[in-house]
């Protein structure tokens, strides 16, 4: 049989796509192995992602370096539903799939356990021949294609991926990501609670609900009653929510994330915190919005670590408009910033817009950024020193003997010395801790804290 190893760019929509494909290749038989550069799997999956001009030199980068090998690279993920002819033309050896062909990728493992392995023998025909069943008449179905990647275990996390919406109606300025995504589509609520009891039986203490924008979920009730519905539906896993929308904080909202069983871990995408830089971007929200957002999660919940996207140098920001973000961030005090330089991406309407700042500005903004990150980061750990928690336990190749690492409700990455005695517990286990003393380092980030295992 041959091998495969599977490459993933991008959100954690990206991962649980990845997770569903590697799962169909070991259910056919394969052997889904860890990349190695040194002895490259038979077929290597590069799973992409489009959101910035960066991420797709890195994709091209990665691609042109595994088809060096002798073997096949798969090319799937948003990348490749905009650029699969560039992608195709890197080398012979790589197939590019769009991604309105992308379920036959769930296909090809058992395409490929009913083709004779003398048709593999020969590595240079392999991409050839992949691709060929790769571009077969597709299989009929009656449910959304978006949601056949649906993995019902994982091979690289220790929590569960439920992806409950696709898609975006949104038009924002920047974002190519809609356009390789299409319009919003949402998983029915019975589907949606079957795989999270699914998740349940198999021993999964946490799932992560993901999707492109899972606040226009929308069937037959908005995310706020789906996180009800599955909440009531399921007994003791408890829930995640991937980046949400600052307009989609509401009353409603938090009355169901208020739940014990949601984790206080909040990602906001902000972008922002200028009026007038927002309306640019087509963001439906202003300033106020996003800290008024902030407050009502804290009002439901006992210091939840709060995150946020920021985009730096956005046609038209002026210094004052930056120093307008800087201070909205400061007063809401995120616990972290993922902050990123302004990307022109074509086919979107920003990609024309005139007053971009001298990239030097714009390093210098992303700096500024960075540095509230880490104060923000450090501030929170100091303040759970002391403080109990649960953790998923993960599996960790560097924690040393007599630890084991996981991360908390709020994602704090944590090593755990493990109680004298008895079996250490296993990735996927939950544990209760309590968190002793910060161990966070801007520049080495393997764990934010230390605690023990009573």
């Amino acid at each position: 049989m041959l091998s495969v190893s599977i490459y993933t760019l991008g959100c954690k929509l990206n991962q649980l796509e990845s997770e569903a494909i590697a799962g169909a290749f070991r259910d056919a038989g394969f052997s889904v192995i860890p990349l190695n550069e040194d002895t490259p799997a038979d077929v290597i999956i590069v799973n992409t992602c489009t959101v910035t001009s960066k991420a797709e030199q890195k994709a091209r980068r990665i691609i042109r370096k595994l088809a060096a090998g002798n073997g096949c690279v798969i090319v799937s993920g948003c990348y490749a539903q905009m650029d699969a002819q560039a992608i195709a033309a890197i080398d012979r050896r790589v197939v590019a799939l769009a991604g309105d062909r992308k379920s036959a990728l769930l296909d090809l493992p058992a395409a490929l356990a009913q083709t004779p392995e003398s048709v593999w023998e020969h590595h240079a025909s392999l991409p050839d021949s992949i691709s060929h069943l790769l571009h077969s008449p597709l299989p009929d179905t009656t449910r959304l294609e978006q949601f056949r990647y649906a993995p019902d275990t994982f091979s690289f996390h220790s929590r569960a991926f439920l992806k409950i919406q696709d898609g975006c109606d949104r038009r924002c300025a920047y974002c190519r990501v809609r356009l390789a995504r299409g319009r919003s589509v949402s998983l029915e609520p019975d589907q949606a609670l079957s795989q999270l009891r699914a998740f349940e039986a198999k021993g999964y203490r946490e799932a992560t609900l993901t999707g492109v924008n899972i606040n226009q979920y929308n069937a037959g009730m908005d995310l706020a009653g789906l996180v009800d519905y599955l909440l009531k539906g399921a007994k003791r896993i408890r829930l995640r929510l991937s980046s949400i929308e600052p307009e989609g904080v509401t009353e409603a909202f938090c009355a169901a994330i208020a739940h014990e069983r949601v984790c206080p871990h909040f990602h906001l995408s902000v972008q922002a915190g200028s009026d007038a830089v927002l309306a640019k971007m087509r963001r439906p929200y202003t300033q106020e919005v996003v800290e008024k957002s902030a407050a009502l999660l804290r009002s439901v919940k006992d210091d939840p670590f709060l995150s946020c996207d920021i985009i730096a140098g956005f046609p038209t920001e002026t210094a004052a408009d930056f120093e307008k973000t800087l201070d909205l961030c400061r007063r809401i005090g995120f616990s972290w910033i993922h902050a990123f330089p302004y990307s022109p991406r074509p086919g979107t309407e920003a990609f024309c817009f005139k007053g971009k700042a001298p990239d030097r500005e714009i390093s210098s903004r992303i700096d500024a950024l960075l540095t509230l990150a880490h104060e923000g980061r450090r501030s929170y750990i100091n303040r759970q020193i002391g403080k109990k928690a649960e953790a998923v336990i993960e599996a960790a190749d560097n924690a040393p003997a007599g630890f084991v690492a996981g991360a908390t409700e709020t994602y704090l990455k944590v090593l755990l010395q493990a109680p004298e005695g008895g079996e250490a517990p296993r990735a996927g286990d939950a544990v209760s801790c309590t968190l002793t003393a910060a161990a966070y380092t801007p520049l080495r980030r393997a764990y934010d804290m230390r605690g023990t295992i009573p």
